[in-house]
C-alpha cells in the first residue's frame, strides 16, 4: 500500500462518517504492522475519544510485540472509560499474557463499563482462578449492574474445578436482601445439574418476588440437547 492511500485512511479514520471509519479500520487491518502502527499511534493520542477508540481497536488487529507495548502504555495514560473498555478488548487478542493486565485494570478502575467488560472477557479466558477473584470483587461493587454481571459469571464456573466455591457464593446470594441478586442467582444456578444447585433453585421458586420465581422456574426446565 502506498503512502497516499495510507494518508487517505488516516484522514477517513479522523474525519469520516462512522461507516467510512470502520471500513478504513478494516483496510488498515490488512496492512503490515509497520505501516499501520504509526497511524494508530497518532490516533491513540488524539483529543477525540472516538479516534482513540478506533486506534485501540486497530491495535488489536495487529498482534505484535510493538502493538502490545502501545496498549500497555495507553492503559496507564487513558482516562475515558469507553476507550479503556476497548483497550481491555484489544488486550485479550494477545491471549493469556493479557490476563494479569486485565485483572489489574479491574482492581484500579471502578467504572461500571470497564468492570463489566473485563468480567465478560475473562469468562472466555479459561483462567478460572482469576475470574473467581474478579467476581469476588464485583460482588462488593456498589454498582448493581456490576454485581449482577459477577453473579451471572459464577454460572460459568459451575462446570469446572471451582464449582464448589461458586456454589458457596451462590448459596449466600440466594439469601440476599436485594431481589435482583436472587434473580441473577437463579439464572446462574440454571447452568448446573449439581443437586445442591437444584435444591437452591427449588427454594428460589418459593421466593416472594415474582421475577425471582420466574427465573428459578425457567432454570429448572429440562435443557434442549
Amino acid at each position: 500500500m502506498n503512502n497516499d492511500r495510507l494518508a487517505e485512511l488516516e484522514t477517513l479514520l479522523r474525519f469520516g462518517a462512522l461507516d467510512q471509519r470502520k471500513a478504513a479500520l478494516d483496510e488498515l487491518a490488512q496492512c503490515p504492522a509497520d505501516l499501520a502502527l504509526p497511524i494508530l499511534q497518532r490516533l491513540a493520542v488524539d483529543q477525540d475519544f472516538l479516534c482513540r477508540r478506533l486506534a485501540v481497536m486497530g491495535l488489536g488487529n495487529h498482534r505484535t510485540a510493538a502493538s502490545l507495548q502501545i496498549l500497555k502504555e495507553l492503559l496507564q495514560e487513558e482516562s475515558d472509560h469507553n476507550v479503556l473498555a476497548e483497550i481491555a478488548n484489544s488486550l485479550f487478542e494477545f491471549g493469556n499474557e493479557s490476563v494479569p493486565l486485565l485483572q489489574q485494570l479491574f482492581e484500579r478502575d471502578r467504572h461500571w463499563l470497564t468492570r463489566q467488560t473485563i468480567i465478560s472477557i475473562l469468562m472466555e479466558a479459561n483462567q478460572d482462578e482469576v475470574l473467581l477473584a474478579v467476581i469476588r470483587q464485583a460482588l462488593q461493587d456498589e454498582t448493581q449492574t456490576v454485581k449482577e454481571t459477577g453473579i451471572l459469571a459464577l454460572g460459568s464456573l459451575l462446570k469446572g474445578n471451582l464449582q464448589q466455591q461458586a456454589l458457596d457464593l451462590l448459596t449466600e446470594l440466594a439469601q440476599a436482601q436485594d431481589w435482583r441478586d436472587r434473580w441473577r442467582t437463579a439464572t446462574a444456578l440454571s447452568l448446573s445439574s449439581d443437586p445442591r444447585a437444584k435444591l437452591l433453585l427449588a427454594q428460589l421458586q418459593q421466593d416472594e418476588n415474582h421475577y425471582v420465581v420466574a427465573a428459578a422456574l425457567e432454570g429448572s426446565l429440562p435443557k434442549e440437547i
